[in-house]
């Protein structure tokens, strides 16, 4: 392809608005790339301190120790945040005198779903954006695309004598903007894909811990209405 035909001056010759949608699309590319970039580190980070949590937890740590260990931190996050929740509401529901230990549970569940919620929230941070982005911006170069044939055609149509070269940049131009579409499409997609994927199998751990916790907490429940009941009676 010769100097003329290059991608600079094809830009610098097509029409305002093939132009915005250009520009459009590599802001779109960048900020995906920005956002891919950020919930890789994110995620990544969310799998290793959830490593590090189940392995302190379930190395027989107790309970207390392990919570006033995480309460000190200035910011808990993950799994660590569904035990936190979820032990603090366990222990203000004991010290209320609830009586039944199935009330007890009902609070500490309610309390970790929310805790939970918002950490899936977290981590499907900036992927409703990846998405957008691989959905419209295909039809967004397409758009570039077909407005630059149509100004090529009639430019076209207003000379006597056609030929290939003069149709050629126009044409060249637009094409150019369905390949920034899908420049800026095709990682977005894959990356929201992998992600999506990434955060259900996240939610399901920390569903799965859920359960578990609730398991051990239930029986710690019904152990003490069990002393209670006998120190009463």
């Amino acid at each position: 392809m010769s100097s003329e035909l290059s991608f600079f001056d094809l830009f610098l010759q097509a029409s305002f608005l093939v132009q915005l949608v250009m520009l459009t699309l590599l802001a779109v590319s960048v900020i995906s790339w920005a956002f891919i970039f950020q919930r890789s580190k994110a995620l990544k980070d969310a799998k290793s301190e959830m490593k590090k949590f189940e392995d302190k937890f379930w190395s027989g740590v107790d309970l207390n120790k392990l919570y006033q260990e995480l309460s000190a931190r200035s910011s808990v996050q993950g799994m660590a945040s569904l035990f936190c929740s979820g032990f603090k509401e366990y222990v203000r529901l004991r010290k209320a005198g609830t009586a039944s230990s199935d009330a007890v549970m009902d609070g500490t569940y309610r309390a970790m779903r929310v805790s939970l919620s918002r950490e899936v929230d977290a981590l499907e941070s900036h992927l409703p954006f990846l998405a957008t982005a691989g959905s419209i911006s295909p039809y967004i170069g397409l758009f570039g695309t077909v407005w630059g044939i149509m100004n090529a055609f009639i430019a076209l149509g207003e000379v006597q004598q056609a030929t290939l070269a003069m149709v050629a940049p126009g044409i060249a131009e637009a094409l150019i903007a369905t390949a920034m579409g899908l420049f800026a499409a095709i990682p977005a997609v894959i990356a929201y894909n992998r992600f999506s994927h990434q955060v259900e199998r996240l939610e399901n751990s920390y569903g799965n811990f859920m359960e578990e916790f609730s398991s051990i907490l239930h029986r710690q429940a019904h152990a003490q209405q069990r002393v209670s009941q006998e120190a009463t009676a």
